[in-house]
């Protein structure tokens, strides 16, 4: 399979992890923009609070929040042509959600500040993705791919 020039069968873990996580927020991008998909697909608005949609009946959406979902999406695709850029969308993506759970958390949900918006759902939902995106940038790099033998018989990183 090939992905931007990228032939997936050559690809390191962490472009793997890269091409995958952006498949997802495509995806998840695409599905708040479903009726059916979102409940409550009338009170889908631009941002805002007052957005009562949800995805999956559970996640709040606006158009706003799936937009920024497509946006990941297309980057971590776009990320996955390198192992380096792989590393980067993964590690900057994680703390940008952890930023973003953060500011949920402290946030008035029915205030105006909560422009995205967001729910206690996705509050915790953004932890586990921040958290799931920086340890695969952090780890997934390390893993050998085409290991050589070390002087014991291991295998070290090249």
């Amino acid at each position: 399979m090939t992905t931007f020039g990228t032939d997936t069968r050559t690809m390191t873990p962490v472009q793997l992890a890269s091409l995958a996580v952006g498949a997802v927020f495509l995806l998840v991008g695409v599905l708040g923009f479903i009726p059916g998909i979102v409940t409550d697909y009338d009170m889908l608005s631009w941002a805002g609070h007052h957005s009562g949609a949800e995805l999956f009946g559970l996640f709040q959406v606006s158009v706003l929040h799936n937009i920024v979902h497509l946006l990941f999406g297309v980057a971590g695709l776009a990320a996955a042509r390198t192992a380096n850029t792989s590393r980067l969308f993964l590690l900057v993506g994680g703390v940008i959600y952890l930023v973003l759970w953060i500011y949920g958390m402290v946030i008035d949900k029915s205030d105006d500040a909560n422009f995205v918006p967001l729910n206690t759902a996705d509050d915790w939902l953004h932890f586990g993705l921040g958290v799931g995106m920086v340890l695969l940038g952090a780890v997934l790099p390390r893993v050998a791919t085409g290991a050589t033998r070390g002087p014991i018989g291991g295998s070290t990183l090249r």
